[in-house]
């Protein structure tokens, strides 16, 4: 019942400024977002590390309508992969980028710039063994962000996609992104949209997630499951074993805070376990979507809120 207000929310400006307001926030916040240094997003990289979790780090921002921000958080990203690769992190290492965020909503050429903008961060990831996925965003960007990557892919041909389960061209998007060396994120989806796009039904999204699984599994590229859904996870073990994929020709991933003993349960078994690490000040928007997703995230909001203030 909260998940339509909660990403409502999300694009608010005034509730932005109503929550970040509240001192005991950012505490709160630190439990789902690294921080907001680089220095906080190697720290990050270097603690999953240590027990064998890989990493894929989001420098948070979205919806940028100014040209000069685009640039920044371009050279944010340049900074975070020297950093890494500084620290000996950067091999097998991902950066998950929002076109959104590179220019894609510019006036004028907003594809064209965040076109270059992405090109410039996957030449830095390209020269220190990273690589780059593109994060999906809300339904009205799905065809531009497909058309980018189809455009980078041509030069480099490991830039990972993100699908998403919810929206009814899902299945078929796998099937058009299932060949060899894709790299594809299977999320259930995180925006609220119209019943004319998207499952409205946890149980549909649910079941469209499993078919596009079982569609990205069968297929000759590199699935990549995002869920925390415990049921979905044993179901993409069955699946990758039916399709006779082995250990490091598919992954899990998880976002940073949320069941992290179950992501080192799968990382000790042997299973490639990715965990979705977010730094930067532009948190508001993303900590609103985890508010949504799960009750449980909600809880441990007002928590904070009770017991800090």
């Amino acid at each position: 019942m909260l998940r339509a207000p909660l990403l409502a929310a999300a694009r608010s400006r005034r509730m932005r400024a109503l929550i970040e307001a509240v001192p005991v926030t950012r505490s709160v916040v630190r439990r789902f977002v690294s921080g907001s240094a680089t220095a906080d997003a190697v720290r990050a990289a270097r603690e999953l590390a240590a027990d064998g979790r890989k990493i894929t780090i989001d420098h948070l921002g979205e919806d940028t309508t100014d040209a000069s921000q685009a640039t920044a958080t371009v050279q944010a990203y340049e900074e975070l992969l020297t950093a890494l690769s500084e620290q000996g992190l950067a091999k097998g290492a991902d950066v998950s980028v929002k076109l959104s965020a590179v220019g894609q909503f510019l006036p004028g050429d907003g594809e064209g710039v965040a076109l270059e903008n992405a090109r410039k961060i996957c030449a830095a990831a390209d020269a220190v063994g990273a690589t780059v996925t593109l994060d999906m965003e809300d339904h009205t960007t799905t065809d531009s962000t497909l058309g980018i990557l189809r455009e980078l892919r041509a030069e480099y041909p490991w830039v990972g996609a993100v699908l998403q389960a919810y929206l009814h061209r899902t299945e078929q998007d796998c099937r058009e992104l299932s060949g060899p060396g894709s790299r594809v994120r299977l999320c259930k989806g995180a925006y609220a949209e119209p019943e004319s796009v998207a499952f409205q039904d946890k149980s549909e999204v649910d079941k469209s997630y499993v078919r596009c699984l079982r569609v990205l599994m069968a297929g000759k590229g590199y699935p990549m499951v995002a869920s925390h859904d415990p049921r979905m996870i044993a179901i993409a073990g069955k699946l990758a074993a039916d399709a006779g994929r082995a250990n490091g020709d598919h992954e899990y991933q998880m976002l940073y805070g949320i069941r992290p003993e179950e992501q080192k349960r799968l990382a000790g078994e042997g299973e490639t376990m990715r965990v979705y690490v977010p730094c930067g000040d532009e948190w508001y928007g993303y900590f609103m979507r985890r508010l949504a997703e799960r009750p449980a995230n909600l809880a441990f909001f007002l928590r904070g809120l009770v017991t800090r203030s």
